[in-house]
């Protein structure tokens, strides 16, 4: 990796801090997936972003 992407991306540069990924199924109601799909619309975040932001918002 050249310098400059190092610089850019700093949590490239180094390889030894993989995120262990853990996939989860999540149940909504037809109105729950509704609001989150519109919400996403509106915005124009893919849904994962969204949820993976309120998730990291939680104490």
């Amino acid at each position: 990796m050249n310098k400059t992407a190092a610089l850019k991306f700093p949590r490239l540069a180094t390889s030894s801090k993989k995120r262990a990924l853990k996939r989860i199924t999540l149940n909504l109601t037809s109105d729950e997936a509704q609001n989150l799909e519109k919400y996403c619309e509106q915005t124009g975040r893919p849904a994962i972003d969204v949820i993976r932001e309120l998730i990291q918002a939680l104490p």
